[in-house]
């Protein structure tokens, strides 16, 4: 019955691939405890067989063996072409595993360790931190509590300025209504006619002064054909006006 073996190191070799195997060579010290008087063995060359299957498993790559310490489980044979089996023990493995690297397992415990103390820290940081955190949670409801009232009022305060958003604008002395610039209509008559420029100028300044006219058109109050204040229709055009003011003829 073959005799089964576990050994462990890194490849010494380069991976090599067959059609459902892959094969790779490594060595490993001899036995310590030689008999006395035979010679002690340095190294003992090994030529593992493993199945693809099994070898993808590992996360193993052709660069990444060279490098990675692994232990391999398997029986040694003698059925394998020695050109396929440069080790001195040809081995067929039926169990490959990846050994944590020393210098990676040191890291892992230290940064196990230091996270674990930072913990603790963090611990002991927010039981100091516990007897000012609840004066400061008292004062907080107590700010809460005085800003209510001025919420409360708030309403109040916007129903206050409500109707002042709805005052109309001031309007010159005289004015009976406020209509439609465009729904003024303006005689064929007036069309052909200059107003004094100068004149409609001064006119023009005193609006963007005062925010209106000088004084209200006069217009027919049921077909709103202007009747007089020419000029004041051109200002009102020319400082694109909504409405205007008149009085009706």
């Amino acid at each position: 019955m073959p005799h089964k073996m576990t050994i462990t190191g890194s490849a010494t070799g380069p991976l090599r691939e067959y059609d459902r195997y892959v094969a790779f060579d490594m060595r490993e010290k001899g036995s310590p405890s030689a008999p006395k008087g035979l010679k002690k063995s340095t190294f003992i060359s090994y030529t593992v067989f493993v199945a693809k299957k099994a070898f993808n498993k590992t996360g193993l790559t052709k660069k990444s063996i060279m490098h990675e310490k692994i232990l391999v489980q398997g029986e040694p044979t003698l059925d394998i072409p020695i050109d396929e089996c440069p080790g001195e023990i040809g081995i067929i493995c039926f169990q490959i595993t990846v050994l944590p690297n020393k210098n990676d397992k040191e890291a892992n415990e230290s940064k196990d360790k230091k996270e674990a103390q930072q913990e603790v820290a963090a611990t002991k940081q927010e039981e100091k931190q516990d007897p000012v955190s609840q004066p400061i949670a008292k004062e907080e409801k107590k700010d809460a509590e005085t800003v209510q009232p001025e919420a409360k009022k708030t309403p109040v305060q916007e129903q206050k300025a409500a109707p002042q958003k709805k005052q109309q604008p001031i309007q010159p002395k005289g004015t009976k209504d406020v209509v439609s610039f465009e729904d003024i209509i303006v005689p064929e008559a007036f069309l052909k006619t200059r107003p004094n420029p100068v004149k409609t100028e001064e006119v023009i300044e005193f609006v963007k002064r005062t925010g209106h006219l000088d004084k209200p058109l006069t217009i027919e109050k049921d077909s709103k054909v202007l009747k007089d204040g020419y000029r004041r229709y051109i200002v009102a055009k020319t400082v694109k006006m909504d409405k205007v003011p008149v009085v009706y003829a």
